[in-house]
C-alpha cells in the first residue's frame, strides 16, 4: 500500500495562513522510521508540518501513531531517517533539548502538587526567574479557565480539569510543538466532546503546532487541518479531513472513516468512472476509486450508512434485505438488515421501518466508491471493519 495524497482543494482550515505567533516555522520528517529487531513498527514517514497546522496521526491499534509520537517526542530513537525543526535537525538531541511540549494519556500529574505549581514546574525546572513564572502560569491558568483552581491538588479536580492542567503544563513552556497521546481516551463520551473544542480553542488562542494521536476519526475530522491515516505502520493516506472524508485512498481509510458497509462484488461493467459491481443478489452503480478496475475483477464496495437508504417507489434498487435491529438516533433510525446471501447491510431511513420488515435499498452512484480488492486484502479489511462501531470508532483501545 502507498501513500497517497489528493489534488483537490484544501480546506477552509488547512488553507489558513500561519499564526503569526506560532513558534514553529517548519517541521520536516524524513523516512522517519523505528524498527524493534525484525518486525518494523513504523515504515519511512515522510513528512512536511508548518506552523500553527493541527495534524492528526488516525488509526486502529498497532498501526504505529504512537510510535511516530515517540519518535518526534526523542522517547524512542529512529531505526532510519532524519527530523528538522526549521532547517536544524533535531532527531540526535534528547527529549529535553527539543523544546517541545507533551500531553500524555493519562495527564502525568503531579499528585502532591497544587495546579498552580504542576504548570510552573517545567518553568522552574528551566531556571526561570520567578516573577515570570507567575505571569506565565496565571496567563495560561487564564487561557485554560483553571485560575479559580490554582490552589488545588489534581484529586480535587475532575477529568477535565485534570487533562486542562496536562495541556497548561505542556504549553506554559511555549513549546515549538505540542504532542498530544489520545488526551481524551479516559473521559466520558459528554465530556470528550466537550474538550475537543477546548483543545482546538486553546490550540489557536495560543499559536500551537500540534500533532495529536487519536483512534477516533470523528475527532480527527473535528479537530485537525490534515489527517494522516497509518495502517501497518505504513501511511495510507495524508490529507484534509474534506478530502479523506469523501475520497478515502484505500478500503482501510474508508473503513476508517466511517464506510460501514464493505461489499465484496465483482466488477460487470466499467464506463470511466463509472462501475457496475455484483454478486450475492446485490447490483451496485457506483464510482472507481484508487485504482483502475477492469472487467471480471473482484472490488470492494464502499458505502456509508448515511448513503444507504430505502428506496423510493421506482428507484433502481441496490438489492432487497430485511431489517432485523433497528436504532433510534432522534431524527433518523439506524437500521440493520441481512440479504437472503446472508450479507449485512447498515443504513439510515427516516420512515418508519421495523424488524422484519423487508426493505428495497438504494444509494446515489456517486456515493458508492468501488475498490479493486484482492483476496488478502478483502479478509483483512472485512475483519477490520468488523471493530468499527457506528460512529466509526474501534472497539478496541488503540496503542
Amino acid at each position: 500500500m502507498t501513500a497517497a495524497t489528493s489534488a483537490s482543494p484544501p480546506s477552509p482550515r488547512a488553507s489558513a495562513p500561519r499564526r503569526p505567533d506560532s513558534q514553529l516555522g517548519r517541521l520536516s520528517l524524513r523516512g522517519v522510521s523505528r524498527a524493534y529487531g525484525a518486525h518494523t513498527a513504523l515504515h519511512p514517514l515522510d513528512l512536511d508540518i508548518t506552523g500553527g497546522e493541527f495534524i492528526a496521526l488516525l488509526g486502529p491499534s498497532g498501526c504505529g501513531k504512537t510510535t511516530a509520537l515517540n519518535c518526534l517526542a526523542g522517547l524512542l530513537p529512529l531505526t532510519a531517517g532524519e527530523i528538522e525543526l526549521d532547517g536544524r535537525r533535531v532527531d540526535t538531541l534528547p527529549p529535553e533539548k527539543r523544546g517541545f511540549g507533551m500531553v500524555f494519556q493519562n495527564y502525568a500529574l503531579f499528585p502532591h502538587l497544587t495546579v498552580r505549581a504542576n504548570v510552573a514546574f517545567g518553568l522552574k525546572m528551566r531556571g526561570v526567574a520567578k516573577a515570570e513564572i507567575e505571569r506565565r502560569v496565571a496567563e495560561v491558568l487564564s487561557l485554560v479557565q483553571l485560575s479559580e483552581h490554582a490552589a488545588k491538588h489534581p484529586a480535587q479536580l475532575s477529568g477535565g480539569q485534570q487533562q486542562r492542567v496536562a495541556i497548561a503544563r505542556a504549553i506554559v513552556t511555549e513549546p515549538a510543538l505540542v504532542l498530544m497521546d489520545e488526551p481524551l481516551s479516559n473521559l466520558d463520551a459528554a465530556l470528550r466532546l466537550t474538550m475537543r473544542g477546548e483543545i482546538r480553542r486553546i490550540h489557536q488562542d495560543f499559536g500551537l503546532t500540534t500533532v495529536y494521536v487519536t483512534h477516533d476519526q470523528e475527532e480527527a475530522l473535528s479537530l485537525a487541518d490534515r489527517l494522516v491515516v497509518l495502517h501497518d505502520g505504513r501511511v495510507s493516506q495524508i490529507g484534509t479531513p474534506a478530502e479523506l472524508y469523501e475520497r478515502p485512498a484505500d478500503p482501510h481509510v474508508a473503513a476508517f472513516m466511517g464506510y460501514r458497509n464493505l461489499l465484496p462484488l465483482r466488477v460487470s461493467s466499467v464506463d470511466g468512472s463509472t462501475v457496475v459491481a455484483e454478486g450475492d443478489g446485490l447490483r451496485v452503480v457506483g464510482t472507481a476509486a484508487g485504482e483502475p478496475l477492469l472487467v471480471g475483477q473482484d472490488a470492494l464496495v464502499a458505502i456509508r450508512p448515511e448513503d444507504l437508504r430505502p428506496a423510493a417507489e421506482g428507484e433502481s434498487a441496490v438489492g432487497e434485505a430485511v431489517a432485523e435491529i433497528v436504532e433510534y438516533h432522534g431524527r433518523v433510525l439506524h437500521v440493520e438488515a441481512a440479504t437472503a446471501e446472508g450479507r449485512r447491510l447498515h443504513l439510515k431511513a427516516h420512515e418508519s421501518v421495523r424488524p422484519g420488515d423487508r426493505l428495497r435499498v438504494a444509494v446515489d452512484a456517486e456515493r458508492a466508491l468501488v475498490f479493486r480488492s484482492e483476496g488478502a486484502l478483502l479478509l483483512e479489511v472485512e475483519t477490520e471493519a468488523a471493530g468499527v462501531t457506528a460512529q466509526g470508532e474501534p472497539e478496541a483501545q488503540a496503542s
